[in-house]
């Protein structure tokens, strides 16, 4: 996620990278520019960081240079400490997700961003991926009647890249529930809110205790239902895949990251396909956003800290 959000930020007109912290500074730009995770989002050039300063601590970065935000893609057990830091120093922060998952560590981030009257943003990028974004907007204007079912799924090989190859790290990510999963969990509270029942199976992994997730949502007063399925369940080579089943009253519609350029919409007499976009350049719109928020200097209204700790606790509610 560090290339990914640093390629991003040199590709966006209204910002500037000018430092880049790493343990060791030295294999900033072997990490910067090796292939790993699920999605690519595209390369780095080497020369793009030659004139970047790097840095083996944030102390020393948040001392010497004149920043305006702080981008925080780190493991999970350093979301608290680092983003506390940042926001001490007087630094607006983009936290990649999850945010933490100590609730009250999470309530604290939130209550000092407001005191010190600083933009906090957790990044969850379905929400700004363009095959989700046009399921909300069929959600919202009930363009095909009402919401009766939505299936979510995500599922990938277990991820050995970068620090998931070290054990601390694999433990204390949450494992596939609030890593992976918590990516659909997210987008169904963002568009539908809070369900009335959840009913949940999962099991174990080398990750955690929930490397594999079953659920089930209802919705009492709109008598809709959700259905969430995902994991780390496979070997490390299986395909990355994701997407979505809904039924409405008057079609049904269908997305899967593996044929990622289309979405399917069925009726009873037929069937059509709509472009579903780039869902990769939601890594960049969920940045520009950002951006423009620290322009504006206005909340991320589309993605607030408070609904990102909701999804934690959903998280929770699953087990």
């Amino acid at each position: 996620m560090g290339m990914t959000h640093a390629l991003n930020i040199l590709k966006n007109k209204d910002l500037k990278l000018v430092a880049i912290v790493d343990a060791d500074p030295a294999l900033i730009e072997k990490n910067l520019t090796a292939k790993g995770g699920n999605f690519s989002t595209g390369n780095i050039d080497s020369r793009d960081l030659e004139s970047i300063n790097k840095y083996s601590s944030m102390d020393d970065c948040l001392h010497s240079e004149d920043i305006d935000a702080v981008n925080i893609c780190v493991h999970t057990a350093l979301h608290y400490e680092l983003t506390k830091k940042a926001l001490i120093q007087g630094k607006h922060v983009f936290l990649e997700k999850p945010f933490c998952l100590d609730i009250k560590q999470a309530e604290e981030l939130i209550n000092l961003a407001e005191q010190k009257k600083l933009i906090l943003m957790v990044g969850h990028v379905v929400r700004f991926m363009s095959p989700y974004r046009k399921l909300k907007q069929w959600i919202d204007s009930q363009q095909y009647g009402q919401l009766k079912f939505l299936s979510l799924s995500r599922f990938t090989g277990l991820p050995g890249w970068g620090q998931w190859k070290e054990k601390h790290v694999r433990g204390a990510s949450g494992g596939a529930l609030f890593d992976l999963v918590i990516h659909d969990i997210d987008f169904a509270n963002y568009v539908l809110g809070m369900p009335d029942k959840i009913k949940c199976n999962y099991l174990p992994g080398e990750y955690s205790k929930h490397d594999y997730i079953s659920a089930l949502w209802e919705y009492q007063n709109q008598k809709a239902y959700v259905k969430i399925e995902g994991g780390f369940t496979f070997h490390g080579n299986f395909p990355f895949q994701a997407g979505y089943m809904a039924q409405f009253e008057k079609a049904s519609i269908l997305y899967s990251s593996l044929k990622g350029d289309i979405i399917q919409i069925a009726d009873d007499s037929s069937l059509k396909e709509v472009p579903a976009g780039d869902a990769g350049a939601g890594y960049y719109d969920e940045i520009d956003y950002f951006a423009k928020c620290l322009i504006n200097n206005t909340r991320p209204a589309e993605c607030m800290p408070v609904s990102s700790l909701q999804s934690i606790k959903l998280c929770y509610n699953h087990l």
